[in-house]
């Protein structure tokens, strides 16, 4: 009992990565209505600018690792959300009215160019944060088994949920949300009644552009460091666990996504763990199968 405990506790902060990530993502696709897998090269290129400075800040400037982190998560904020800047009013928006295949095709050029960014800023090392905020606290006892969770664990899962809350909240109460709405529902009826469809679509792109950002840096703190290839495999695995929930809302996504953490995780405490990703991967190709069938019925 101890043992699944710990791992539905284990499953809280990693689905609070899920939701937030495919939250964001299903903001940016409601505008675009593309896949679009430089949303995770922008989750990992966020995690590996904040190791850059971190460590320049931290090794170099002797500065204490507080006053280093600070200094990486700014500089991840500031690239990262100029790079999705970037991307959206230069790529995004004059492609998305055009074929699939050529966001497709471009958003894998992106990709690779801020992949082979970071690391060639990095001369190809791995770059690991030291340890911090890992004293662990303990929910429930069960002799010499404790369910735990760690700080950073909690203080990650707290403010991803947060994410997640003031965006709906956004959304759902905001002028701005209404106008997003009425974009992806029908962007040329929108432009009739007078609201910019191209403004809309770029700040859809910038907020997503923000959250993937702000997710990588919260997953690098506790991770402790950012792979080089992580932005493809999450980038594509953010693309299809957005569309467990679906893509027309962004918090039907989230709890999705936060559904999917869930069975990841409890795979890997009870499967064959080299058998994971083959798993969940064929479980988000069936399950976009018959959401497929099911719309075509209706």
């Amino acid at each position: 009992m101890a043992y699944l405990l710990q791992q539905l506790a284990n499953a809280v902060p990693l689905a609070a990565l899920y939701a937030a990530l495919a939250f964001g993502y299903a903001v940016a696709f409601g505008v675009t209505k593309r896949a679009d897998i430089t949303y995770g090269a922008i989750f990992a290129f966020s995690g590996q600018i904040l190791l850059l400075f971190t460590e320049l800040a931290y090794v170099r400037f002797w500065l204490v690792l507080p006053a280093a982190l600070a200094i990486g998560a700014c500089a991840a904020i500031v690239y990262s959300l100029a790079a999705g800047l970037w991307i959206g009013r230069s790529i995004m928006l004059p492609l998305a009215s055009k074929s699939p295949n050529t966001v497709i095709v471009a958003a894998l050029g992106i990709m690779i160019v801020l992949m082979e960014t970071a690391r060639l800023a990095a001369d190809t090392r791995a770059i690991w944060l030291p340890p911090f905020l890992n004293n662990v606290v303990v929910f429930w006892s069960d002799g010499p088994f404790n369910v735990t969770l760690t700080y950073i664990q909690l203080i990650d899962t707290a403010l991803m949920c947060a994410i997640v809350a003031i965006g709906t909240l956004i959304l759902r109460r905001t002028a701005w949300g209404r106008f997003w709405r009425a974009v992806t529902d029908d962007p040329l009826a929108a432009e009739l009644c007078g609201t910019s469809a191209s403004r809309v679509f770029l700040v859809a792109y910038a907020a997503a552009a923000l959250v993937a950002t702000l997710c990588g840096i919260l997953a690098t703190f506790y991770y402790g460091s950012m792979d080089f290839g992580a932005g493809l495999m999450f980038g594509l695995k953010v693309l299809l666990i957005a569309a467990v929930g679906g893509y027309s809302d962004p918090l039907r996504s989230a709890g999705g996504a936060a559904g999917l953490a869930l069975v990841e995780t409890l795979w890997g405490a009870y499967g064959p763990f080299v058998w994971r990703d083959l798993v969940i991967f064929s479980l988000l190709v069936l399950l976009l199968v018959m959401s497929r069938r099911e719309r075509v019925v209706l």
